[in-house]
């Protein structure tokens, strides 16, 4: 079996290398549970630190140990590096594994504890230090001579000189956080307003999340793609591999295009872009960088490439990121395993000519958020429901959450990175479509529908991809899955289905009529199911345990074993099998289908009661045109009016935070606060 999934006892022999009796995780989430799975295997006992509200967290259960560090703010726990340090002596760990942010802020305090003999499972604080700074990580690019973007190379003092120096470079631009990373801190201005807002949001941004608000500007390429290479010592990425003896490799390229707010979505490795000549020539550069940097750890460096093929570094990030589990299908490494053996001062046990490309993996993030508000605004609730879809062949899920688990405002709202494998593209591409439909999400909004109407795209499917593909394909937003007409009579007739099943089952107990001497069986119904604006006759007669149902003049026949207990329902429609989810339902007929990944609203009556519904009052809508109301949870950080204020349309009136991002709240029409 590949590796994304099950290590082959060739790799697990060197679990058995001596490294470390006990690390520290100084993170959270889905990539700590990721780090504590890997030093299971390696022997390596685990203390995971947390906040206060993350007290029952998974990461906190399935470690060794468990610490609290502070209050939920990033600033007062996972980023308190004095309580950090406090946890390392106290615990006795000899090594620590940290997150990105930590290693930018507390250089000094990196170097003390590694002075005492505490091993950093990464690079060193150099490597860090430079490659975290995106103004010098620039210019180390040069000097090594990597492909890099037309841009200012200094630090961007006021909005003055950013509106100065964005003229001389020519719009767009980008302005961009120095030590930031997963597009926070991030804006790209097309004129001179554009520039002196996102330096303002970008300079707020940057110190809330990274302690350092200093920006640069450079060129924006427009419709580039967005490549990484993986550097064991991408936009197109590359992941970079390098040890402590002078060794680097590059373990090929992945594909993260598919971006809303600079965060990527969908990832894939291989890339469909890439030709072996200019896969190398990146990977080459790659290492070149890392070499130059004296990197020792797994690494990537991230790339964006242009129509013509002509790549420009973007920067390196100096972590194990996200996206890395696609890199390990197609490779069969486990980067944390090496991560480690080289902080233990190990040298690599592989040739560049080692690292193949074995198939293709495919990775979704599932967020909790509303992919109808700007592709995607946070989510907040607890998990009510969760089921990952593990049952699904070739499916891996990197998860940090449970059933009952809280969504908060203070971190992001991910909930998993939802991975599939396939010998090829398009097997991985399938896989991942059942297990979108197997994915089980329920008491926060969450961004599958979005995730299955991108990788079923004909222009996905074709590898016509840049970041600029979401704001293309959905123009006007994104509205969910536009049903076809043979589509709607399949969701018409398995909704009708599924209420006729539901109330053959209300007139039985335990597997009796209630009613013995009950003789009538009703064997058709007539209903009437609303579904948008439009209201359907449909007719359903019971043929033992399928159904046969009247829609639009066309009958189809709907088979299923009707476990209505369960969240997933397997209905097959005229030889189509179809996994559905029954969200909800109501006395007055209303339920919620989540088919094809969107969620659809449907009213299901009898013939009669659709009748009598027609003199049912309407509830009149909310009036809502004088009221701003927030789109999303969060906090507000600024508020720019005070009552009795005139405002004008598209006037600014406070500024809400979440989930580590700012966001202008505008006036929708001129009126009096």
């Amino acid at each position: 079996k590949n590796l994304c999934f099950v290590h082959l006892s060739r790799s697990l022999l060197f679990f058995s290398l001596q490294t470390f009796e006990k690390l520290l995780i100084a993170n959270r989430g889905e990539i700590a549970c990721r780090v504590i799975k890997t030093c299971k295997k390696m022997g390596i006992k685990t203390v995971a630190i947390h906040s206060d509200v993350d007290a029952n967290a998974v990461h906190v259960k399935m470690a060794d140990e468990a610490v609290c560090v502070g209050p939920a703010p990033t600033s007062k726990s996972y980023l308190n590096m004095d309580a950090i340090m406090e946890v390392i002596k106290k615990t006795r760990a000899q090594a620590v594994s940290l997150n990105e942010s930590i290693c930018c802020s507390f250089i000094s305090s990196l170097s003390l504890q590694a002075s005492e003999g505490v091993t950093f499972i990464g690079p060193d604080t150099h490597a860090i230090q430079a490659m975290g700074d995106k103004i010098e990580s620039k210019l180390l690019a040069k000097n090594a001579k990597v492909n890099t973007i037309p841009g200012f190379d200094g630090v961007v003092k006021d909005a003055d000189e950013a509106v100065r120096i964005a003229r001389e470079i020519g719009y767009p631009v980008m302005i961009k956080a120095s030590a930031g990373g997963g597009g926070k801190g991030m804006r790209i201005a097309w004129d001179d307003e554009e520039t002196r807002e996102g330096f303002r949001f970008s300079s707020q941004e940057a110190a809330s999340s990274f302690g350092d608000d200093r920006l640069l500007i450079e060129k924006f390429i427009d419709n580039p793609r967005h490549i990484e290479i993986q550097v064991c010592s991408i936009y197109y990425y590359y992941l970079v591999l390098a040890d402590k003896h002078g060794n680097a490799l590059w373990l090929n390229e992945r594909e993260c295009s598919i971006q809303r707010r600079n965060q990527k979505v969908v990832e894939e490795a291989p890339s469909t872009f890439l030709d072996p000549e200019t896969r190398r020539a990146m990977g080459e550069q790659a290492v070149a960088l890392a070499k130059a940097v004296k990197y020792s750890s797994a690494g990537t460096v991230e790339f964006l490439v242009d129509s013509s093929k002509n790549f420009y570094f973007l920067e390196m990030n100096t972590r194990l990121q996200v996206e890395h589990p696609v890199t390990e299908c197609i490779t069969g490494l486990d980067l944390v395993q090496e991560m480690i053996r080289v902080a233990k001062g190990y040298p690599l046990r592989h040739k560049q000519a080692d690292i193949p490309i074995n198939g293709w993996a495919v990775e979704c993030r599932v967020y909790a958020e509303d992919p109808y508000k700007s592709f995607g605004l946070p989510s907040i609730g607890k998990l009510s429901q969760y089921q990952e879809p593990l049952h699904v062949p070739s499916v891996r899920v990197d998860s940090g959450i449970q059933q009952g688990s809280d969504i908060s405002i203070y971190y992001d709202p991910m909930i998993s990175k939802l991975i599939t494998y396939g010998s090829n593209r398009v097997e991985a591409l399938k896989r991942m479509e059942e297990a979108l439909d197997n994915y089980v999400i329920r008491g926060v909004a969450h961004n599958i529908s979005l995730l299955r109407e991108v990788i079923i795209h004909p222009r996905f499917v074709q590898g016509d991809i840049s970041t600029k593909f979401l704001p293309e394909v959905y123009p006007d937003g994104f509205k969910g899955h536009k049903l076809t007409d043979l589509e709607r009579r399949e969701l018409l007739a398995t909704a009708a289905s599924l209420y006729v099943a539901e109330q053959l089952r209300s007139q039985r107990f335990l597997g009796t009529p209630r009613i013995p001497i009950a003789k009538s069986k009703r064997s058709s119904w007539e209903l009437s199911v609303r579904l948008g604006d439009g209201i359907y006759p449909v007719a359903v007669s019971k043929d033992g345990s399928s159904f046969s149902v009247e829609v639009d003049g066309m009958k189809l026949n709907v088979t299923s074993e009707w476990n209505l207990a369960s969240p997933l329902l397997s209905v097959t429609v005229d030889g189509t099998q179809r996994t559905i989810q029954r969200l909800s339902r109501n006395a007055s007929g209303d339920t919620s289908i989540q088919f094809l990944g969107t969620v659809y609203k449907l009213q299901i009556l009898t013939k009669v009661a659709a009748e009598l519904s027609k003199y049912m009052p309407e509830k009149a809508a909310e009036d809502t045109s004088s009221i701003l109301r927030s789109p999303m949870p969060g906090a507000v950080v600024a508020v720019s009016v005070k009552p009795g204020d005139t405002v004008s349309e598209g006037q600014e009136i406070c500024v809400i935070e979440a989930m580590k991002m700012q966001n202008s709240m505008i006036a929708a029409k001129t009126g009096k606060v």
